[in-house]
């Protein structure tokens, strides 16, 4: 079976996404997993967020042909010189690996929008291009032996997360309980359902069987994230816009609308509802590891402890509750 690729979009930005997919990526190791994490941010914050300055400045200034980077993997390509070029993934533990972001991915949005349209002349170069994204993805699971690759996305709906999402096999939507979050939900839904469409109707044209993902996108649910909680608002505001969200999701996401309000908490689609946990981040960012990582060493002492265990215990369960509907088997999970 191979690996489930699993992409967490929302284009509205500043939800903490990143900080997620990092959390996840370490937790899902954590619990014995083989993981690639994959930056198709043109910003690559999951890559900053993984290492530090000193690696990033000996990655990005070396001009070898290291195919180290997702942009160097795809330079070829978009060169007219060859193919993509299997990813050679930084590693960061054994069982956890990094495709590293590269801020020259954004040179690849021009290219990844004119081919669309010519897959419909059934180019076979326009479908080796909108498919860059999954093929390296898919070889490099199949390479390091993967369990999962979570995949971080910008927050936009450009041509770079369009392949990105048909590559995927599922998506995942975080969410902050105010207007911008929710009006970004009523893009998304509408944008994905025609990619979706639109890429059906590709596929058609694939004359010459060339492997391609199937364009599947499922929608996995959603993670309420209440990390840049803004001090000069009340709570009232805050569960204002929670309880919009379910009903926003089923509509936007679902097509499913609901004949009655239903409460976040009663939302099978919710899959977490995950605290502020403000004081605890720049102290896992100096550390550069995980919040459920941190030791007094670290400066977690005192109420900080109770509050790295409970990150621990929120993170482990919403890795359980993602992993049960993607059909991801996790043994330590139920040994645990």
């Amino acid at each position: 079976m191979n690996a489930p690729i699993v992409a967490f979009f929302n284009n509205k930005g500043g939800l903490g996404k990143t900080s997620l997919v990092y959390h996840l990526s370490w937790m899902y190791y954590d619990l014995g997993l083989q993981v690639i994490a994959a930056d198709l941010d043109p910003q690559a914050n999951l890559t900053a967020a993984f290492l530090d300055e000193d690696r990033l400045e000996e990655i990005w200034e070396n001009n070898t042909n290291n195919y180290n980077t997702v942009f160097r993997c795809v330079d070829p390509l978009l060169s007219g010189t060859g193919d993509i070029v299997p990813a050679n993934l930084e590693k960061i533990e054994d069982g956890l690996h990094l495709l590293i972001g590269d801020l020259q991915l954004s040179a690849f949005e021009d290219e990844l929008s004119s081919e669309w349209s010519r897959c419909l002349d059934a180019k076979e170069r326009s479908f080796r291009v909108i498919s860059a994204f999954w093929r390296i993805l898919s070889s490099s699971a199949e390479k390091y032996q993967a369990d999962v690759v979570l995949v971080d996305l910008g927050p936009n709906l450009g041509a770079i997360n369009r392949a990105a999402l048909i590559a995927a096999d599922y998506i995942v939507v975080p969410l902050s309980p105010d207007l911008f979050s929710l009006q970004g939900l009523k893009n998304l839904g509408p944008t994905t359902r025609r990619w979706r469409t639109e890429w059906e109707e590709r596929l058609q044209k694939n004359t010459k069987n060339i492997p391609l993902p199937s364009g599947k996108m499922e929608p996995v649910g959603y993670v309420i994230l209440q990390h840049g909680v803004r001090y000069d608002r009340p709570v009232q505001a805050f569960q204002k816009w929670i309880e919009k969200i379910p009903l926003t999701y089923h509509i936007e996401i679902l097509q499913k609308p609901q004949d009655s309000f239903l409460p976040t908490t009663q939302d099978s689609h919710r899959l977490a509802l995950l605290k502020n946990y403000q004081s605890l981040m720049p102290m896992a960012q100096e550390s550069r590891k995980p919040i459920f990582h941190l030791k007094p060493a670290d400066g977690a002492i005192g109420s900080h402890t109770n509050a790295v265990r409970k990150v621990g215990k929120d993170f482990k369960a919403l890795a359980e509750e993602i992993a049960k509907r993607i059909n991801l088997n996790i043994p330590l999970l139920q040994e645990g």
